[in-house]
């Protein structure tokens, strides 16, 4: 029985499964999203948000720690210069789950893990969509 046990299953052997997470975790960093089972979303968004949350800090020693996790220098570098600044007033969550369905070949359950919109995207996209709105009801009124 796995009674409290707190991590999720994936069926691996451990120094897979921290191989498989950090490529993971530098795969979101780089595309933004990531297709794969809810289990291993689960996995690689708590690893994910804490890798963002030790690069909100910004020093050399938290560079140094994400790096020994993920291995790969150009996400690390994308990581701090590029997602950390866009987060810095978020308090975490910085992840989402969109569930797909099953998989064709073996029913998985599938999922899409994707990296939230920042505030200043967020707040750019309802502006940029109220723009064309607000120009349509002008012209209506205009007729």
């Amino acid at each position: 029985m796995r009674h409290r046990a707190a991590t999720f299953k994936i069926n691996r052997s451990s120094s897979h499964v921290r191989s498989l997470l950090a490529n993971a975790v530098c795969s979101l960093i780089e595309h933004g999203k990531i297709r794969t089972t809810i289990v291993r979303a689960k996995r690689i968004r708590q690893l994910a948000e804490q890798m963002i949350t030790k690069a909100k800090e910004g020093s050399l020693h938290s560079r140094r720690l994400v790096l020994a996790k993920l291995h790969q220098e150009t996400q690390v570098a994308r990581l701090f210069d590029v997602l950390a600044p866009q987060y810095k007033n978020r308090q975490g969550g910085y992840t989402r789950i969109y569930k797909l369905g099953p998989r064709i070949g073996d029913a998985a359950e599938m999922s899409i893990l994707a990296l939230v919109e920042t505030d200043e995207e967020a707040a750019a996209s309802k502006a940029a969509a109220a723009a064309p709105a607000a120009e349509a009801s002008a012209a209506e009124e205009a007729k």
